[in-house]
Formats: C-alpha cells, structure tokens, sequence
C-alpha cells in the first residue's frame, strides 16, 4: 500500500501528496482523520446567512433560549461540510462524491463543540469508469467528548493508480517508503490516524519539499483581509480608486501574499511548536487577481535548542512561484520543532 505523504521527484525534491490511490482502499479499514476543527456560533451564524437559512434557531439568541436546546444549535449543512472536507487527506485523490444515501445528525452541535471525523470503508467496486474505482464510506462526526453527532454515507469515486491528472506523463514522482514519511499511525484497534508533520528528528539538511496544495488568490478575499488587518491604503480595497489610478489593477497586501505562502508550508512542518521569526523577506512578482501560488521548501540547518529540551531548531528558506514559474516571494525561517522522543502534547490531543 502507497500509504506515505510524499513523492520523490526525479531532481530529487519531495512533493507533498494527499490521498489514497483506489487500490489502498479495503473493506474494513478505519481511518481517524486530523485535525479536528472547533465550531464556534460566528460559525454558524455566517454560514446560516450566507445561505439565507431561515430558521432562526441558528442565530437568534433569544428564540433559541426558548427552544428545548436552549442555544443556537449549529446548522447541520455545516457540520456535513467540514465532516467531508476533515477527510480530504485520505479521500484527496478522488474525482467526485457521487451518492449521498444516508446525511444523519444524532446529536446536537453547538458552538464551542470540536468535530473529529472518521471513515469506514464499506464498500469498493470497480464500477464503469476505467480510470476510477467507487470507494463506499460510512464517516462519523465524533465530539470532543467521544460522542457521535453525525453519520453520513456517501459513494466516493477514488482515481486508480497511475491514473490521477497529476499523473499525466509520468511527472508525478514515486512514493517515498520512508517511516519518517508515514501518512497514518496504526492503532491498537486497527484504526489508521492520519499523520500531518515531520518531527525535529525526520528533518534533514538538504531536503526540499513542495508543498500542496497550492493557493489560487483572488482579490475579494484579499479585499476582506485588508479590512480585517486595517489596511488604509485604497490599493488594497478601492475598486474605483484602482480604476482611476493604478490601471485598474488590484495589488494585493504583501502581509497577506507572506500569510497565504507561509500557510501553504504548514503541512510538512505541522509538528512546529512556534514560528520564531523571518528574514531576508523579498518580494518578486507582483500577484494578479487569479493567480495561483505553489510554494517550495528547503532545510538549510538544524541544531538542538539549548534551553528547550523537547524542541530543535530548523532554519529553512522558502520559496513562492505563481503559475508561470516567477518568483513572488524569497524568505527564510527559523522553526521551533518537537522532538519524536519529547514531551508533545499529540496522544493527550488525540493525534
């Protein structure tokens, strides 16, 4: 089974992959995906206007005191989206969901509820498509008191082996079968829990990583993290003041182009304990409306931390390119990283 999170690239570097090809799936496997995501009511008072959802329970206060939850109870569309999308590590190669037969809320959310989801396979048939297996799940929301409060059961189509889009021409690179490279951790109880993050010791001089996924920017989210960051300067947010005087071309906040790279990074260096800072930032390209970002890691240096015993340090340069290959953004960082053999805080958490 191809079950590990990266592919080595005929040049040497690592490319992070997320998803199981159709072959590594098996009636009666069980996966317990991370991380977990804590709904709070801005939450669900968004997505219920966002919707024009209509039932008040949602987001009035006052009539939801009256209901017999007492509180706002969160809208279920909500729970069945992040519950699909916490399993995209596992499900990250499939073409699409093509039955929903069964979406069962059993129990009430609310904000301040964290959601876990796991995944047993039920089912895999080839079916029709030669380049696409059907993969047949049933997902649990699980609570942060271990409790269910969702059951969906859905038809996956998985893309085969060698099959992918990305796999065209044979770019893609062979998975790397290396145990610091593991996607999952095996259970006592034979369930897989997904692993996100290489720990202080897995890092090595010298190995580079590009990162996925990628991010394509567009400028009404840009727009609403300028507001956010209050960022006065009009290039960042006044359609008519773009118009008249920068040639009608949105110039994205070089905060935010920093932030949406840097995030990018975060899956292979998911286990770090504190971001301790960037140098020799420079910024290249500009980024257009449209654009997508891929970014690429290298590890430059390691040492141990003097004062910090369960921690390393890394120092690694990254590097941003949007779709035509150019250079937007250059930095380097210096990582607070755990130590396999340190006090984590990941068994306690449930990682």
């Amino acid at each position: 089974m191809s079950l590990y999170a990266y592919r080595r690239l005929p040049d040497g570097r690592y490319r992070e992959r997320f998803g199981l090809d159709f072959e590594d799936f098996a009636v009666g496997q069980r996966f317990r995906h991370r991380p977990g995501v804590t709904f709070s009511q801005q939450d669900n008072l968004e997505e219920s206007l966002d919707t024009v959802n209509g039932a008040m329970v949602h987001y009035d206060a006052k009539y939801a005191g009256q209901t017999a939850w007492k509180r706002e109870l969160m809208v279920s569309t909500l729970t069945l989206q992040r519950l699909i999308g916490m399993s995209s590590k596992t499900f990250g190669r499939k073409a699409r969901v093509t039955a929903f037969s069964e979406i069962a809320m059993t129990a009430p959310v609310f904000g301040g509820d964290t959601l876990y989801a796991e995944s047993q396979i039920v089912g895999v048939k080839d079916g029709a498509d030669a380049d696409r297996g059907l993969i047949e799940v049933i997902c649990h929301g699980i609570n942060q008191d271990d409790r269910e409060v969702a059951r969906v059961t859905y038809t996956v189509a998985v893309y085969r082996r060698g099959r992918h889009p990305e796999e065209a021409g044979g770019t893609a690179g062979e998975p790397v079968a290396e145990a610091r490279f593991h996607a999952y951790r095996s259970e006592a109880d034979g369930a897989l829990t997904e692993q996100v993050g290489l720990f202080f010791e897995d890092c090595q001089p010298g190995d580079t990583f590009i990162h996925w996924p990628r991010r394509s920017m567009q400028k009404e989210e840009a727009m609403r993290h300028a507001w956010r960051a209050l960022e006065l300067a009009p290039q960042h947010h006044d359609l008519d003041w773009i118009a008249h005087h920068a040639d009608g071309i949105y110039r994205f906040s070089e905060a935010w182009v920093i932030g949406a790279v840097t995030a990018m990074t975060t899956r292979t260096f998911g286990r770090v304990v504190a971001n301790l800072g960037w140098t020799d930032i420079a910024l290249g390209a500009e980024v257009r409306d449209g654009d997508t970002l891929e970014a690429q890691s290298s590890i430059i240096e390691k040492r141990e931390s003097k004062s910090r015993p369960n921690e390393g340090i890394l120092t690694v340069d990254t590097l941003g390119r949007n779709q035509n290959g150019e250079t937007v953004l250059t930095y380097r960082r210096r990582l607070l990283v755990y130590r396999r053999e340190g006090v984590t805080p990941y068994a306690a958490a449930g990682y």
